[in-house]
């Protein structure tokens, strides 16, 4: 025999033979004199057995479930009442010869066999246990499957993969940014980022054409259930494009990565159907309604595309930051409909304006969003004035992207998709945590390194900081 280790889902090319695998005990029954294990490694498990007299009896008879260990052993074909089908490796068993612990375990903090009925906390706090149960590594492991599609199908379409900085100035972009203070410059701050939006679009203006990344995107929200302060986007921009054209790349995209990865859903309309913004509102309430025919559907997909969305709304009255009554409703970037053109740019029937955004959702979460942009300098100064900016703020904020924008910036658009959620409800799951691999809890805290968390004096003396007493929050 070789010690050359052979993986779980190989061991029926094996029969008759001796062969060494490596792996976790997963399941442990003392039967008398035998000894009944399963083990399990990254590919699938097998049920082993310790026959009366073996060598390996004792040891055997001492495992826990969760040990690492490495075995030796005979593939024997199973006695024909005792065969599984339909399951792998469910005609044969290992014969145990010897085992080799690896690793023992301490006790566990739950069983490792289905956590989803474990207090989330916890779950949380032991991540690297919980993503061992087989609904967690099945998650994860779809995830990293459909990060291969959606790579592999771009790449096809000529798109190039760029990644943009984590760091960079803090700009207004509609939620809170977390801020990284600097040591080299002292009183001076990098701002971690809400999403690549100004990068990509100085690719367009740099002329890559067709831009994609899964980016990573940070947001100092106030905590909510359904909300991560770290998320993935997969970011798309293209140049010389229209709506049509975006829209219709997106609903290829989805169609087959729901048909070649999930064949067993079933996309309920195709084309996506198309709803107003003014529709939605009137008929659902809410700009993401879900229009499953059967919500009891486990396995039925309803997209929708969302479009003609105001361009700018009204302030709340609660918001003491903007300087005019008029904020927007998406991004600031985004370009106004051809036919309201006029009335933007001479800032007239504010409320009327149309913008070019559209939002994809599916049974009822919004999974993405995006629009054309306004490629050229003025019309993108005149969103910042509609808004009530100064020159002084819409320089000192925004004066890079103006700038860019008078080099020859082609006329682009793109999209963003919330990947996370996108993988939640493709796994039927109940929120984005499930597919997240090591995610935070609700409120915003990772409790499984402790974080956020306090840090040294030295290093505070360093970045030249300090905590107001009064302000420091209960992390308990």
């Amino acid at each position: 025999m070789s010690d050359e280790r052979v993986y779980i889902n190989k061991l029926a090319n094996y029969k008759n033979e001796e062969v060494m695998i490596k792996g976790w005990v997963h399941a442990h029954r003392n039967q008398g004199k035998m000894v009944f294990l399963d083990f399990r490694d990254v590919t699938g498990a097998v049920q082993g057995i310790i026959l009366p007299g073996s060598e390996a009896i004792a040891i055997g008879q001492s495992l826990k479930p969760e040990y690492v260990v490495a075995v030796r052993g005979k593939i024997n074909e199973r006695p024909e009442k005792q065969k599984k089908e339909g399951i792998l490796n469910g005609d044969i068993e290992l014969e145990v010869l010897a085992i080799e612990v690896l690793n023992t375990v301490e006790v566990l903090p739950f069983q490792i066999d289905d956590t989803i009925l474990v207090d989330e906390s916890l779950r949380l706090q032991y991540r690297y246990l919980d993503l061992r149960s087989q609904r967690m590594q099945k998650n994860i492991r779809n995830r990293s499957q459909l990060l291969k599609f959606v790579r592999d199908f771009l790449y096809q379409e000529g798109f190039a993969e760029i990644e943009t900085p984590l760091m960079s100035a803090p700009t207004p972009e509609g939620s809170r940014s977390f801020v990284v203070p600097s040591r080299v410059w002292p009183g001076s701050f990098f701002s971690l980022p809400q999403s690549p939006q100004q990068y990509k679009q100085l690719l367009m203006v740099a002329g890559f054409e067709k831009y994609f990344q899964f980016a990573k995107c940070m947001r100092d929200e106030d905590p909510r259930g359904d909300r991560q302060p770290e998320f993935t986007q997969l970011d798309l921009e293209m140049s010389f494009v229209s709506e049509e054209e975006i829209m219709a790349l997106n609903e290829k995209l989805l169609i087959e990565l729901v048909q070649k990865n999930y064949p067993e859903k079933k996309i309920q309309q195709i084309p996506f159907p198309r709803m107003s913004y003014q529709e939605a509102m009137e008929k659902y309430g809410n700009d993401r309604p879900d229009i499953r025919e059967d919500k009891n559907d486990p396995n039925l997909l309803a997209f929708l595309w969302v479009t003609d969305f105001p361009m700018f709304e009204k302030v709340d009255a609660d918001n003491v930051d903007e300087a005019s009554e008029w904020t927007y409703t998406h991004n600031p970037f985004s370009r106004p409909r051809d036919e309201y053109m006029k009335d933007f740019m001479d800032k007239k029937n504010i409320g009327e304006i149309l913008t070019t955004q559209y939002d994809i959702t599916l049974n009822g979460f919004e999974i993405g969003g995006g629009s054309l942009r306004n490629h050229k300098s003025d019309a993108l100064k005149n969103t910042f004035e509609i808004m009530g900016y100064d020159e002084s703020r819409i320089e000192s904020n925004f004066g890079h992207m103006l700038k860019a924008l008078e080099f020859g910036a082609p006329p682009h658009g793109g999209i963003a998709w919330g990947f996370d959620r996108l993988l939640m409800v493709l796994e039927n799951e109940a929120n984005i945590r499930e597919v997240i691999p090591f995610a935070k809890t609700s409120e915003g805290k990772d409790v499984m390194m402790s974080a956020p968390c306090d840090i040294s004096e030295k290093q505070k003396q360093e970045l030249k900081i300090s905590i107001l007493k009064d302000e420091v929050k209960d992390k308990s």
